[in-house]
């Protein structure tokens, strides 16, 4: 069956996807790669928990690492791999998910077709759940943005990003940014906040850094730390 637009719309999206998240929003960084992680960011209080996917020979793979083209490997920053290594599949994640667990994808890769496989098996796999997705490839999260209820998230790492994000960033509500902290302080956030309803920044990783951040008026951290997702929930508490 081949699914159109009109198949993979969810009707009338909600007026914000993240605007219904409670602030600061708490995100752990790359917890859904792994299962036996899962459970220690939810124990943490993460609000999102963030996968990393790409669609690769017609799979859709939870991974950091990058293959090499021909070559059997896969490498990261720190280590290389050999492909033939078992890797977590997008569907079995969606599986492991207990039903009040909601995702942050960070997109990889390069491949239009990412977006009809991703949205396509999420709303088979998890119909009603938001669709939250962030990428430092901004032509690929174009490609997502014709698709009711999904939130995209221009993720900034570099200053010729944040160049780039005052031309083209939109007051609309499917738009966020994740952004680099040390290209953060409180007027740029301001700036931000008045095109894009939410702004997050990464990494937060210490008690000291997270109430810098809260102060200046940031929406949402992104965080490897469940300790510091653990005081970040406190702090949300009306006794925190």
């Amino acid at each position: 069956m081949t699914h159109t637009d009109q198949d993979l719309s969810g009707g009338v999206p909600p007026p914000s996807v993240l605007g219904q998240f409670r602030r600061p929003i708490l995100i752990a960084h790359r917890f859904a790669n792994d299962l036996a992680h899962l459970r220690q960011a939810v124990e943490a209080g993460a609000d999102l928990i963030e996968a990393d996917v790409w669609l690769h020979r017609g799979n859709l793979e939870v991974r950091h690492s990058k293959t090499l083209g021909p070559v059997p490997l896969r490498w990261d920053r720190w280590y290389v791999e050999r492909s033939s290594r078992p890797v977590l599949q997008f569907t079995t994640l969606l599986d492991a998910l207990d039903a009040d667990v909601e995702l942050l994808i960070d997109l990889k890769g390069r491949s239009p077709d990412l977006a009809t496989a991703l949205v396509t098996t999420l709303r088979q796999r998890r119909p009603g759940h938001p669709i939250i997705l962030s990428s430092q490839n901004w032509e690929l999260l174009e490609h997502f943005r014709r698709y009711d209820g999904t939130q995209l998230v221009h993720s900034i790492g570099y200053p010729w990003q944040l160049r780039a994000a005052w031309k083209r960033l939109r007051p609309e509500t499917h738009d966020a940014v994740s952004i680099q902290y040390r290209l953060l302080n409180a007027d740029v956030v301001a700036a931000l906040k008045q095109r894009v309803e939410t702004v997050i920044t990464w990494p937060i990783n210490d008690a000291a850094r997270f109430e810098h951040v809260r102060a200046w008026g940031v929406d949402g951290i992104t965080s490897d730390s469940p300790e510091l997702l653990r005081y970040a929930a406190q702090c949300r508490r009306p006794d925190g």
